[in-house]
């Protein structure tokens, strides 16, 4: 797992000329594309179309869907459609290089828009998918690079348990292949990752590969206040990781970096102890990085998540467990609207849910 750019970006795209160059001789309009109804020109048109629209969508920050595409021409022919990949795929490359971090665009999928590394790997899962339908069609070889399938995975497939090898993994993942001892995909969307806007902060997802990077030490990605991020934001990407390799991990009941709106740096983490059980209850963590503490920020984001989660239907009941001499703790998650829970709740949850003993519990419920 890696971060990724828009670098990769023009790999897979060289990637695609390569495969698709002995083929230029063909009319790519009589010839399905793989196992899609689209012809090869048509595919590609398509693939040209998206990479124009994520790069056209991002570099102004767009929230509403543009009224603008790509349309070859009448006479283009296998050559030319291949420089107009290249172009698209230049074009979506310097755009995600010189987006700022914090800038989101509109797309649907499945929580309204992405950043510069969700459009990123948008563009290239297109790139590496429809190159394999083309190739498909027209009967010659192609396979991109183990990491560049393995990013795309760990940035937009965050629900998807990987496999024996990235790859296959995700021509499964997207209907176009089987794995061992995995039902066939005949619906698939991927996943960019959630934000959720507080009033001074922005509470935003963390993908696998970002939570990876910081369980080993790293940033995540992210710009970090001074002292950040601190151990529990490390610790809870480590349990990230293992819930995605696990084939569990729910992103919306994630980790959260907690991202400062007036300079875009990260000031802590906060975030689920897994998805809600049977019943609906949920735990919830948090902490901030030294120098950012006695600012109200934990009150703000633990509310902000809090009210998210208790506005769906799945979650019922909040727990927070708290150290018994964590006073400012504990005062965070009273200004956030939990109370303290009776003795009989405290010891249901130390018998059922295995929780220490020596842990305070704190409840808000729907």
């Amino acid at each position: 797992m890696r971060a990724i750019n828009g670098d990769d970006v023009i790999e897979a795209v060289e990637g695609c000329v390569a495969a698709l160059g002995p083929a230029l001789d063909r009319d790519w309009k009589d010839v399905r594309a793989g196992g899609l109804d689209w012809s090869c020109h048509e595919t590609a048109e398509h693939l040209t179309g998206a990479m124009f629209g994520y790069a056209s969508r991002l570099v102004i920050g767009a929230q509403d869907w543009l009224p603008a595409g790509i349309t070859f021409d009448e006479d283009a022919d296998a050559p030319g459609v291949l420089e107009v990949i290249r172009s698209a795929g230049a074009l979506l490359a310097a755009t995600v290089r010189t987006t700022p971090r914090q800038v989101r665009a509109v797309h649907p999928y499945p929580f309204g828009s992405a950043d510069r590394e969700g459009f990123a790997a948008m563009g290239i899962a297109e790139v590496l998918l429809h190159t394999h339908d083309i190739a498909q069609g027209l009967q010659i070889a192609y396979e991109p690079s183990e990491e560049l399938a393995e990013s795309v995975l760990t940035w937009l497939f965050p629900h998807v348990q990987p496999g024996p090898a990235p790859w296959p993994t995700l021509l499964w993942a997207t209907g176009r292949g089987e794995l061992p001892g995995r039902a066939p995909v005949t619906e698939w969307r991927w996943r960019n990752n959630l934000v959720i806007p507080a009033e001074r902060l922005t509470l935003t997802g963390v993908r696998p590969a970002a939570a990876r990077d910081l369980r080993l030490g790293g940033d995540g990605g992210y710009e970090w206040i001074e002292g950040g991020p601190f151990e529990g934001t490390r610790d809870a990407a480590g349990s990230l990781v293992k819930a995605y390799e696990a084939g569990v991990h729910r992103p919306e009941f994630g980790v959260f970096a907690l991202v400062r709106k007036e300079d875009g740096r990260a000031v802590g983490g906060i975030g689920f102890h897994g998805a809600p059980d049977e019943e609906g209850r949920v735990e919830i963590g948090y902490d901030l990085v030294e120098g950012a503490r006695g600012q109200g920020y934990a009150t703000e984001a633990l509310r902000t998540l809090a009210e998210w989660a208790l506005a769906r239907d799945d979650v019922d009941t909040l727990f927070a467990t708290i150290e018994g001499d964590n006073l400012p703790s504990q005062r965070v998650v009273d200004r956030a609207g939990f109370t303290r829970a009776t003795l009989e709740e405290e010891r249901v949850a130390h018998e059922q849910h295995e929780r220490d003993s020596g842990l305070q519990l704190y409840i808000r419920r729907r």
